[in-house]
C-alpha cells in the first residue's frame, strides 16, 4: 500500500470501530443502571409493543382484583345483616310460640306483641343498610337502580307439611360484578344478589318486617301470625344466605384466578422488558474493553502518517 499524506483509511476505521463501541458501552450502562432491556422503541420495536399490552393489561388485572375484594366484602357484610335477621325471626317464632301458651291472658299477649313490634322496626331498619352507599337490601318495587342494579322475576318453591311444594314469583335485585380484566361479562361476570328482604319476611297477606313498599306497616298482634309462617320466611332467609355463601365462594375463587393472571402476566412483562444482569455485565465488560483499545489504536493509526514526513525530511 503506498504511503499518502491526504487520506488515512486505518485511522478512519478505527475512529468508526471506536464509536460502535462507545455506543454499545452506553446502551450497555444504560440497561445496567435503568434494569430494562428496553429503553428505547429502538432496542426492540415489537417486544416494547407486547410489553405496552402486557403492562396495561397488568394495571386492569390489579384493579379488577380490587373491585372483586370490595364486592366480597360487600357481602360479608350483607350475610352480617341476614344473620341478625334469622335471629330476630327466631325470637319472634318464639315469642308466638309463647303466645299461643292457654296460660296466658291478653294483658301478656299484648306484652308479647310489644317485643315482636319492636322486632319489626329492626328488620324494616335493616333493609336501609348500606355499603359505601350502595344498599344491601331491596323492597318489592324499588326504583333505585343505581350502580348497575338489575330486576328481575324469579319463582320460590317451597315444601311444606306433607311434602306438598308451593311456587310464589317474586322481585329479585343484583348487581353484576366484572372479574375480567377485559371488562365484558362474557369473559368473566358475577351477580350480587341484593337481597328482597321484603319477599323474605313475607307470610301472607302479612309481613312481619313492617313493609308495604316503601312504608312501615307493621302487623298489630304476633296472634295474626301462624308458627308455620315462620317456619317459611326462616326457610326463606336460610336460602338468601346459602346464596350468600355461594357468592362469596365463587369471588373469592374468581380472586385467586386473578392473582394467578397477576402473576404470569407480571412473568412475561419481566421476560421482555428486564435485562439479563449477568449476561450485561459481560458485554459491558467486553464494550469495555474495545472501547479503551478503540481509543488507543485509533491513536495509533493517526500517527501512520508521520511516516511520510520522514520521507520528505
Amino acid at each position: 500500500m503506498p504511503i499518502v499524506v491526504n487520506s488515512n483509511v486505518a485511522a478512519t476505521q478505527a475512529s468508526f470501530n471506536l464509536s460502535k463501541s462507545n455506543d454499545a458501552l452506553r446502551k450497555s450502562l444504560s440497561r445496567l443502571s435503568s434494569g430494562n432491556r428496553i429503553n428505547s422503541p429502538a432496542d426492540d420495536a415489537g417486544g416494547l409493543a407486547v410489553a405496552y399490552k402486557l403492562d396495561s393489561r397488568l394495571s386492569r388485572t390489579e384493579a379488577t382484583i380490587q373491585n372483586a375484594q370490595n364486592g366480597l366484602s360487600l357481602l360479608q357484610v350483607q350475610d352480617g345483616a341476614l344473620e341478625t335477621v334469622g335471629k330476630i325471626l327466631d325470637r319472634m317464632a318464639e315469642l308466638r310460640t309463647m303466645a299461643s301458651d292457654i296460660t296466658k291472658n291478653s294483658g301478656d299477649i299484648e306484652n308479647y306483641s310489644k317485643e315482636f313490634n319492636e322486632l319489626q322496626s329492626q328488620i324494616f331498619q335493616i333493609q336501609k343498610q348500606k355499603f359505601n352507599g350502595i344498599s344491601l337490601f331491596a323492597v318489592n318495587g324499588s326504583t333505585n337502580l343505581a350502580n348497575g342494579m338489575t330486576t328481575e322475576s324469579k319463582t320460590y318453591v317451597s315444601t311444606g307439611a306433607g311434602g306438598n311444594s308451593s311456587s310464589v314469583t317474586y322481585e329479585s335485585y343484583g348487581r353484576t360484578l366484572y372479574t375480567a380484566a377485559s371488562g365484558a361479562s362474557t369473559d368473566g361476570s358475577i351477580s350480587i344478589n341484593i337481597v328482597n328482604l321484603q319477599f323474605v319476611t313475607q307470610i301472607g297477606d302479612q309481613n312481619v318486617g313492617g313493609f308495604d313498599g316503601g312504608t312501615y306497616t307493621p302487623v298489630d298482634s304476633i296472634l295474626d301470625i301462624s308458627i308455620g309462617g315462620f317456619v317459611g320466611a326462616i326457610e326463606r332467609l336460610a336460602d338468601m344466605r346459602a346464596e350468600n355463601g355461594a357468592e362469596q365462594n365463587r369471588v373469592m375463587n374468581s380472586i385467586e384466578l386473578l392473582q394467578s393472571n397477576l402473576t404470569n402476566l407480571e412473568a412475561a412483562h419481566g421476560r421482555i422488558m428486564d435485562a439479563d444482569i449477568a449476561a450485561e455485565s459481560t458485554r459491558f465488560a467486553k464494550q469495555n474493553v474495545l472501547v479503551q483499545a478503540g481509543a488507543a489504536m485509533t491513536a495509533q493509526a493517526n500517527q501512520l502518517t508521520n511516516v511520510a514526513l520522514q520521507l520528505l525530511g
